[in-house]
């Protein structure tokens, strides 16, 4: 089928198979531990603040070194930092499962093994997100690629949470902390396997202080570059407090319990698989910036809806689409960046994505935290939504200073074919196409 054959472009490639079957395993223990740390916060502490400390911490260290890992990134081998990151974070996993069995776990450990972690992602995520140009050498391939590792990131995000509160209710947070520290065994063992990586050259005449330097310069004085890390980032900031939130509307607002818990992440994990999906079908970047427009705009109504709902179905649905909205933007955002990117700066910039990402989010955590302790959860995501809904105007105001700016990367590149389609391609970040590519 058009569609099948569509989304599975980038499985050709042998590498990617092996990184893909890796990821989809770990992943769902990422997202399990994801879920029983936040039920093991609230059931400790019953504060809507200390979620917002836990998640502060974790992120917290992605603002700082993710920069520097950004620099190294394109510096060093990515294919053996992305070894040393997942060991790394395996044995975080085992020091939490450690800790619970022997009944001494506390909460100023799992904020310090929260800011290990964080360090980890700092290094891990951009040097991951770079990787993929290492694993599908055709850059036709390269937006597929990355629709297809969102896909799989969000069956994990609907997976994980649904296993995760069944964990929870049977055997405590301890089983998907376990369940997580085994699941790097897998994707550990796909990077090993991985053959015939290309080698890209080791010699650079500037330092790592002049390569920061030219990071940040190269990001942020490319206009088109700037304006999709700002949306990122206001995505990140303002969106982040539905997460953290999500075991209070859960547990005080709904009535429900860890079972609940797990149903509303899966819901929101439905809609961002079927926007990862659909993504994965599509054959060219056309129409990502509008897409990206309605999608922020989206999002910040829906979690200004979910917010002030009382009903589960309706919380359900509405978080259905606040996750499909943010993976259009998310994604759409990584993709537009990747194919504006220069090569050799392109661990780079993903280190200013993963800034913008995550960075910002544990400013987010901590006021989403503090605006719930003080005027309840329902305001702090109308406080998210309405500036993400204020941000999507702002940014479809930029789209047609966006168009001429990047037209003659994408025709010099040649990623879309014809060439003739390539001339048109930033035209149609205004408006979008009349059929789906």
């Amino acid at each position: 089928m058009p569609f099948l054959s569509g989304v599975g472009r980038a499985l050709a490639h042998r590498n990617y198979r092996l990184f893909i079957a890796g990821q989809s395993i770990s992943l769902i223990g990422t997202w399990m531990q994801g879920i029983g740390l936040s039920w093991l916060v609230y059931d400790l502490t019953k504060s809507a603040f200390m979620l917002g400390v836990v998640s502060f911490s974790s992120q917290l260290p992605t603002l700082f070194v993710a920069p520097l890992a950004g620099v190294l990134s394109d510096r060093w081998n990515r294919h053996r930092t992305l070894l040393v990151t997942q060991s790394v974070a395996m044995l975080q996993a085992v020091l939490l499962v450690g800790l619970m069995w022997r009944g001494q776990i506390q909460i100023w450990q799992i904020i310090a093994l929260g800011v290990v972690l964080g360090v980890v992602n700092a290094f891990d995520m951009p040097t991951r997100q770079a990787f993929l140009t290492d694993m599908v050498p055709n850059r036709d391939d390269l937006p597929n690629a990355i629709a297809v590792n969102s896909s799989i990131v969000n069956s994990a995000r609907l997976i994980g949470p649904f296993l995760a509160g069944l964990l929870i209710a049977a055997g405590g947070a301890i089983s998907c902390f376990l369940v997580n520290a085994v699941s790097y065994v897998p994707v550990l063992g796909a990077l090993i396997a991985m053959r015939d990586l290309p080698v890209r050259p080791t010699t650079h005449t500037n330092t790592i202080r002049e390569g920061l330097v030219e990071g940040f310069r190269y990001g942020f004085g490319f206009r088109p570059i700037r304006v999709l890390l700002s949306m990122m980032s206001l995505v990140s900031l303002a969106g982040i407090s539905l997460s953290v939130l999500l075991p209070v509307f859960a547990n005080d607002i709904l009535k429900g319990g860890p079972m609940l818990f797990g149903m509303l992440t899966g819901a929101s994990g439905c809609g961002a698989l079927t926007s990862a999906l659909y993504l994965a079908s599509r054959k060219s970047v056309l129409g990502l910036g509008s897409k990206m427009c309605w999608a922020t705009a989206t999002f910040g109504v829906a979690i200004i809806g979910f917010g002030f709902s009382r009903s589960i179905p309706l919380s359900l649905f509405l978080l259905f689409i606040s996750g499909f909205s943010m993976m259009l933007q998310m994604a759409a955002c990584n993709t537009l960046l990747q194919t504006i990117a220069e090569e050799s700066k392109r661990g780079r910039v993903m280190s200013l994505y993963t800034m913008a990402f995550m960075g910002t989010a544990p400013v987010g955590s901590l006021l989403a935290g503090v605006i719930a302790d003080r005027y309840g959860a329902p305001f702090a995501l109308l406080a998210g939504g309405l500036s993400c809904i204020a941000g999507a105007i702002v940014f479809a105001r930029q789209l047609p200073l966006l168009r001429a700016q990047v037209r003659p990367i994408y025709e010099q590149a040649g990623i879309l074919a014809p060439v003739a389609v390539a001339v048109n391609a930033v035209a149609q970040l205004e408006t979008p196409p009349e059929e789906p590519g």
